[in-house]
């Protein structure tokens, strides 16, 4: 089922707040390569990186670390087109792939991919979802959610490319559940899993698992030798009682 009358209702339009905002990042040529090149640019406070795709051939750059570290931690910076100041002139790129350090807070290597504005590119985009707590099947029939999916690839020109995609759960009740093709998008903006036939579940309210009962019994099993062991054998005395370790009286002063 689906929440509300029919597929996809209850979910809002995307709003304009929600178009991309422009990030804009400065970036070096470099010719030295490496493994020995690539440790010096860290210990400089650099950070390695190639910038590949469009009409240009792969060139190798240096990006800045502590303005790295100011963005790996924003969404945005992962789903947005960057305009990259290399050597004095723009060029526009998304993120492929960030390596980050095992143990520190240090980006290793970044991977860019050229973005042109006459062709479509295919990037990863948050889904934002609205009104979880409100929703019927959460606060009147005690549901929980399942978050499914949390992140959509999409198809798009540059100029289209939204910040996310929001899924409204406003008319959402229990045992719902929101597909693909029930989340809205921008004009100019695809889904390939669709084109695909791949309609799958994005988020959905189910009933509380119930809780397992506690193993009663097989504390009960276990406590029955150590009583049965109490017990005297046929035609044997009663075992005494374990003298205390200090009776009252018989201690000496």
């Amino acid at each position: 089922m689906v929440a509300g009358a029919g597929r996809g209702a209850g979910l809002l339009q995307q709003p304009e707040s929600y178009m991309r905002k422009s990030i804009t990042v400065g970036a070096d040529s470099r010719n030295d390569q490496g493994k020995g090149a690539s440790r010096r640019l860290r210990r400089a406070g650099k950070v390695p990186a190639i910038l590949y795709g469009g009409k240009g051939e792969p060139t190798n750059v240096t990006l800045a670390q502590r303005n790295l570290l100011t963005m790996v931690d924003n969404e945005k910076f992962y789903s947005s087109v960057i305009t990259l100041q290399l050597d004095g002139e723009d060029q526009q790129a998304i993120i492929k792939d960030i390596q980050m350090h095992p143990a520190k807070n240090q980006v290793l290597h970044v991977d860019l991919q050229r973005v042109l504005a006459d062709q479509a590119i295919r990037i990863h985009i948050p889904i934002h979802f609205l009104n979880e707590t409100t929703c019927p099947g959460v606060k009147t029939q005690g549901g929980q959610i399942s978050h499914l999916r949390t992140d959509i690839e999409i198809s798009c020109l540059p100029k289209d490319l939204p910040e996310a995609l929001i899924v409204d759960m406003v008319n959402m009740n229990l045992n719902d559940t929101i597909f693909l093709k029930d989340i809205p998008v921008p004009p100019g903006v695809t889904i390939p899993e669709l084109a695909q036939g791949r309609d799958i579940p994005v988020v959905s309210i189910h009933a509380p698992r119930a809780e397992e009962p506690e193993p009663v019994a097989e504390a009960a099993a276990a406590a029955t030798p150590a009583a049965a062991g109490a017990e005297a054998k046929p035609g044997e005395a009663a075992p005494a009682p374990a003298a205390d370790a200090k009776k009252e009286g018989s201690g000496k002063k």
